[in-house]
């Protein structure tokens, strides 16, 4: 009888994991559907906010304005990335390796270091998607200032599916 009890037990307990280990697939499969609608080459075709305010996104030094124009490229086989600011004019001209994750609506990326794994990089930014679609999409930032948010949208536009570069 001992056996009989230990052996449901286990098959109740295994059948629990089981299903456990399915659902964990599920969402990260989940996960990995919706960052393939991001795949590819993104533009910023502009960006909304409160224009009394000077912005300076994602720690770059440079001004909201100077990502406009800026090149984005998303490769899900392995959650990368990077990001080009063209430069000219007091607009630096920075190209920046990223890791991204995209869960539901939350958008996260992190910026890689030439020289350093991603797993040693543990700060980084999360955003909120809106408006996505096939060809666009847009990202909504909520920046702290003074008590307050300022609410920061990147509006992305796709310009193709190269990874040759």
């Amino acid at each position: 009888m001992k056996k009989l009890l230990i052996a449901g037990i286990l098959g109740t307990s295994l059948f629990a994991v089981s299903c456990s280990t399915v659902q964990k697939a599920k969402d990260a499969q989940n996960v990995r559907s919706e960052f393939l609608k991001m795949k590819g080459d993104w533009q910023i075709v502009s960006i909304d906010y409160d224009k009394q305010y000077k912005i300076k996104p994602f720690d770059e030094g440079a001004d909201a304005q100077c990502f406009v124009g800026s090149h984005w490229r998303f490769i899900p086989n392995n959650y990368s990335g990077s990001y080009t600011l063209n430069g000219g004019g007091s607009c630096p001209s920075v190209i920046q390796a990223i890791k991204v994750d995209i869960k539901g609506d939350t958008f996260t990326f992190k910026k890689i270091a030439d020289g350093t794994k991603a797993k040693q990089n543990t700060a980084g930014y999360t955003l909120t998607v809106i408006n996505n679609s096939a060809d666009q999409f847009s990202l909504e930032q909520n920046v702290p200032f003074n008590g307050s948010t300022i609410r920061v949208v990147y509006n992305f536009e796709r310009t193709g599916m190269d990874y040759t570069r």
